[in-house]
């Protein structure tokens, strides 16, 4: 009887729509706007020794580059175009990025701690 009890839960949670996995080591995302040859945010905290995404939104009206060097990472983006990046665990320490169409202003860090 048990054993319909758990089967008729599980096909409700499923029909229910909640039928999708919530996997606590799902690697975060950050979401990076470059807008008016800046870079926002410009400084990102990340947890040292665990992978994550990053997702690039350029706004300018211009194609850009997003560029690292550590670890070495370089995506090329037209106007309005979102690019989304797996990166490595990082160790501790801050990581530079920056664009290649004003790399005076366009320019951030990964933090990692």
């Amino acid at each position: 009887m048990a054993y319909r009890a758990f089967m008729a839960v599980l096909v409700t949670a499923m029909v229910a729509g909640e039928n999708q996995p919530c996997l606590a080591d799902d690697p975060a995302t950050y979401v990076i706007v470059l807008k008016n040859h800046a870079f926002a945010p410009s400084e990102i905290h990340v947890p040292t020794g665990k992978p994550f995404f990053v997702l690039v939104k350029n706004a300018n009206g211009a194609a850009d580059e997003f560029e690292m060097l550590i670890p070495a990472v370089e995506r090329g983006m037209q106007p309005g175009d979102e690019v989304r990046i797996r990166m490595r665990p990082l160790g501790p320490g801050r990581f530079p990025f920056f664009g290649e169409g004003d790399p005076d202003n366009e320019k951030g860090a990964f933090v990692s701690e």
